[in-house]
């Protein structure tokens, strides 16, 4: 199968190099909104300009789209949907049935496969959280993300008047991760169970009141949070912030039993030294299964939850079994 990426960014380069670990893909080349002279891939990958997509629409299987959320996947997904089987990472959770409406309507129309949403969380968690609601009816499910580097978030402070460059970190409040871990199923607010660290690089000039206030008061982003902001040089983020980890955890509590006398917890963790790698990792997988759909006749939008591992797995049925 051919695979696309579909923007050049740190998302992209992971996608690029997951490609190259699986024996049934080939890379077609990367589309950029940037000149594509100036582009140097780690690989290789030819590199085309962004605008010149549709060009190629009968030679490429599947696009990885590697942007970012707050401002390029409400557009790019659906659009694309419309010439490619596509693939994305769209991560705004209360957005999610919108964008899914958006891209179905498209995919289903040319008759192509889209799957959106796909990365860790949302994607790997959120099978952890269904899985443990079907396994346990009635449990409760909390996720803790970080303490990491979120690209999305970190995405769309870079979209902000006068921020040159941005890193933001979620980080778990201890205390309410003691309180899940412990099997007590507390009421917790989201301010409750994360906070938010911002660290901007600001051009000069800006007006960093303003850059603030944009950040704290941003819905879906900050404004359920208690973000602190920081303002830094660009050599202390190149020193202290350059790289991407992330991880989390999701705990599910039930109980069983006749009395319910019995409390079953199940936690599902991740540690990630490069949040865009991982990501990438899911998101090549799940350009298997969109190719693999579409050659069925399955298409239109789908979520992580219409996908089964056989279609994403790069090993056979055979090979599968003898893991059960």
């Amino acid at each position: 199968m051919r695979v696309a990426i579909y923007g050049y960014g740190n998302l992209g380069r992971g996608v690029e190099l997951a490609v190259r670990e699986n024996k049934d893909m080939e890379l077609f080349g990367v589309f950029s909104r940037r000149d594509p002279a100036a582009v140097k891939t780690l690989t290789g990958a030819a590199v085309y300009p962004a605008a010149d997509v549709i060009k190629y629409k009968d030679q490429i299987d599947v696009v990885v789209i590697c942007g970012g959320s707050a401002k390029d996947l409400p557009e790019m997904t659906p659009m694309l949907a419309g010439y490619f089987n596509v693939v994305d990472s769209f991560d705004t959770h209360a957005r999610i049935p919108e964008h899914f409406e958006n891209v179905d309507r498209a995919a289903a129309k040319n008759g192509h496969t889209a799957i959106i949403s796909g990365g860790w969380d949302p994607g790997m968690f959120s099978l952890m959280r269904a899985y443990a609601s079907a396994v346990l009816p009635g449990s409760t499910s909390y996720t803790f993300w970080g303490r990491g580097v979120s690209q999305g978030h970190s995405d769309a402070i870079r979209r902000i008047p006068g921020v040159l460059d941005a890193r933001q970190y979620t980080v778990p409040v201890e205390e309410a991760l003691d309180k899940v871990r412990s099997g007590v199923c507390p009421q917790l607010t989201t301010r409750q169970k994360h906070t938010r660290e911002c660290y901007i690089v600001a051009e000069e000039g800006a007006d960093k009141a303003a850059i603030k206030k944009s950040i704290v008061t941003m819905p879906n982003y900050f404004e359920d949070y208690d973000t602190t902001v920081n303002f830094i040089s660009m050599d202390e983020l190149k020193a202290n912030h350059s790289k991407l980890p992330h991880g989390g955890v999701v705990i599910s509590t039930g109980r069983t039993g006749l009395d319910k006398e019995h409390t079953q917890t199940v936690e599902y963790k991740l540690t990630l030294d490069s949040n865009p790698e991982f990501t990438s990792g899911v998101l090549t997988a799940l350009a298997r299964a969109a190719f693999r759909l579409n050659a069925k006749g399955q298409t239109g939008c789908k979520t992580v939850f219409d996908i089964s591992i056989s279609d994403m797995s790069g090993l056979s049925s055979e090979e599968l079994r003898k893991m059960i």
